[in-house]
């Protein structure tokens, strides 16, 4: 006969963890803890709620109150749904930043 031995674990979610460095909110005070961040998410409309921007950063922001994700994912995925209209500025082509010509190709 075989025992199977359960082991449940608790997990206890703490919307008290502090961000590394507060950062600005676009109405009110900073964010200083997670608690302040889902606050202002409550705040937002429905519509503004349901885009893929902002349900990733409520999931980041989940995952860093239960312990199953760092913080800077919570921060970042906010700080991403804040600008996700802004315009994108195209990162140069990587292959010539830095490179010197030789004296034959002058």
């Amino acid at each position: 006969m075989v025992w199977f031995r359960v082991v449940l674990t608790w997990s206890c979610v703490s919307w008290e963890r502090p961000f590394d460095q507060p950062f600005p909110l676009p109405s009110g005070p900073p964010a200083r803890t997670l608690r302040d961040a889902a606050n202002y998410i409550k705040k937002l409309r429905q519509s503004e709620h349901d885009t893929p921007e902002w349900r990733l950063a409520i999931q980041m922001l989940i995952d860093a109150a239960e312990d199953r994700g760092p913080m800077l994912f919570a921060k970042m995925g906010i700080q991403r749904a804040f600008y996700r209209n802004a315009e994108r500025i195209p990162y140069p082509n990587a292959s010539n930043i830095g490179r010197r010509k030789l004296r034959r190709e002058r």
